[in-house]
């Protein structure tokens, strides 16, 4: 079993509901045990800009998945929450990434690990610390250290 650190988001439709139902999900897999979620966050959308408000989490999940079946099984939860990939950074039902897994680095058309882009982004490192600040992420440092670098301007706690 692996631990394995997933980012929950979405903007469209009931985002809060579709988060909680995308956990409820994410316990379901096969061979995995949720093991935590975050509290949900509102955030402020990130690279397009002219759209609502972003609702985010994260997961820590007690993994046997292989990381490309943990990566599908993300796609496809995605996909029943009615995902769209019309533009990239866009507006979203359910936003779905594998952030990290225990002892992986990969690197590969379909999947990066750990995430490249964790240590840019306040909407992932604000839920990822309330599960695990002391977190060292390979190649980009201590969670805990990262969210003191980024803007967390705009970004309210919802304490769930």
């Amino acid at each position: 079993m692996t631990a394995a650190y997933i980012a929950l988001g979405g903007n469209l439709g009931d985002p809060r509901r579709q988060l909680l139902d995308a956990v409820d999900a994410l316990a379901r897999l096969p061979s995995t045990r949720l093991l935590r979620r975050s509290r949900l966050y509102r955030t402020p959308p990130w690279g397009m800009l002219e759209q609502p408000p972003f609702i985010n989490a994260a997961a820590l999940l007690d993994t046997g998945l292989a990381p490309h079946d943990l990566l599908d099984a993300l796609l496809a939860i995605e996909q029943r929450a009615g995902r769209v990939r019309a533009e990239r950074n866009g507006p979203r039902t359910l936003d779905l990434d594998l952030l990290h897994m225990e002892g992986v680095r990969l690197d590969d058309e379909r999947l990066t690990l750990p995430h490249p882009r964790i240590a840019e982004r306040a909407f992932v490192l604000l839920p990822l610390a309330d599960l695990v600040p002391d977190l060292l992420l390979p190649g980009q440092g201590r969670v805990a250290d990262l969210l003191a670098t980024v803007d967390t301007q705009g970004c309210e706690c919802l304490a769930e």
